[in-house]
């Protein structure tokens, strides 16, 4: 029999949203939101804005499909990024762990994702064929596939590699100076840019 107390609905649908985040399980969720409802109400109200705001204000870059407030990001529109270079990330956390290296200056491909097949993530979901025509606008002489060292990441990388290659690009993989099993998003920024120094053809 459970003997804990019921708890009302609006709080209830906070704790359950909150468990949306990653990594964070009931206890965490619950913890969070007595927090902010006993003793940080103007930071609930401002996390609520922030999100509503985000929901609402932005959108996907229609070049690297990054999130950007306009059409094309800052990043896309910058005329002293290489456009030759093509980086393919997983997440704009891990664009930013990249930028963060200072080690590059190509442009991006954000794929929101990475091939799970399992949880009916393949291709299609991922958009794929947008990539490929991002990759092949006549300015894109390297693709860099900086997906990360799991299981799916790999997945993800041999899977665009034979796409990319049999459309005559060169294709290269971040190098193993990132280790095994890791996401970019918890590397070191040193680390991430001798990994792009050293990066191999595939």
């Amino acid at each position: 029999m459970d003997s804990s107390l019921p708890e009302p609905e609006p709080l209830t649908s906070l704790i359950e949203a909150l468990r949306r985040l990653p990594g964070v399980g009931v206890r965490s969720a619950r913890r969070m939101a007595y927090h902010m409802l006993q003793y940080d109400t103007n930071g609930a109200e401002q996390l609520s804005r922030a999100l509503a705001s985000a929901l609402q204000g932005l959108r996907h870059c229609s070049r690297c499909n990054g999130f950007s407030e306009e059409e094309v990001c800052a990043t896309c529109a910058n005329p002293k990024r290489d456009p030759s270079l093509l980086c393919v990330v997983e997440t704009p956390a891990d664009q930013n762990m990249i930028e963060s290296s200072h080690g590059y200056r190509g442009l991006y491909y954000v794929l929101m994702g990475r091939l799970t097949p399992l949880e009916g993530v393949g291709p299609q979901a991922l958009q794929f064929d947008r990539l490929m025509q991002r990759a092949t606008d006549g300015a894109v002489k390297e693709v860099i596939l900086a997906t990360n060292f799991t299981a799916e990441g790999e997945t993800t990388a041999h899977y665009l590699s034979e796409l990319l290659r049999a459309r005559e690009l060169t294709v290269s993989r971040l190098a193993r100076g990132v280790p095994a099993g890791s996401e970019l998003e918890y590397v070191d920024a040193g680390t991430i840019a001798w990994a792009l120094m050293e990066r191999r053809h595939t």
